[in-house]
């Protein structure tokens, strides 16, 4: 089992995307507050169509909170400054992606709390300032699945 974190996302349909993605995928979703929309939020609702019953979505009050359910597992986290590409790690069963909020990207205080290897990006072209978030938490869940032959996925 994978799981994806989306720190203080903004964008209800960015949500409900990456909703339906994990309701297809077996991976557990946790939303870090402050969210910038309700959960009941029509766009995001519309986005993750009729997934949302299907999904493992944990709401968290902070970080902290959030990262105490993963001291003994591996988090990567997700960012355009990151140190190394997504495709050069390997990943495990009970890996952790964490993203950031889609106007501004994890916080560097919270970046730096992560090695180098564990500060994965996506390679865009060099004046890119960054993807979708959903098209980015599909790449890299995509790839971990990928290394994991799909798990359950058929």
């Amino acid at each position: 089992m994978l799981d994806v974190v989306l720190y203080q996302p903004e964008i209800p349909p960015n949500t409900g995307n990456i909703i339906r993605l994990c309701a297809n995928t077996g991976v557990r979703l946790h939303l870090v507050k402050p969210l910038g929309f309700t959960l009941e939020d029509r766009l995001m609702r519309r986005a993750g169509l009729d997934y949302h019953e299907y999904a493992t979505v944990q709401v968290c009050d902070d970080w902290n909170i959030c990262a105490a359910k993963f001291e003994d597992r591996r988090v990567f986290a997700v960012s355009t400054k990151g140190a190394q590409r997504y495709s050069a790690n390997s990943y495990g069963a009970g890996d952790v992606f964490l993203f950031g909020p889609e106007t501004r990207g994890l916080p560097e205080e919270l970046l730096a709390r992560f090695s180098g290897d564990r500060r994965i990006r996506l390679p865009m072209l060099a004046n890119s300032r960054s993807l979708n978030l959903s098209n980015a938490v599909a790449v890299v869940v995509y790839e971990a699945l990928r290394q994991l032959d799909f798990g359950a996925c058929v």
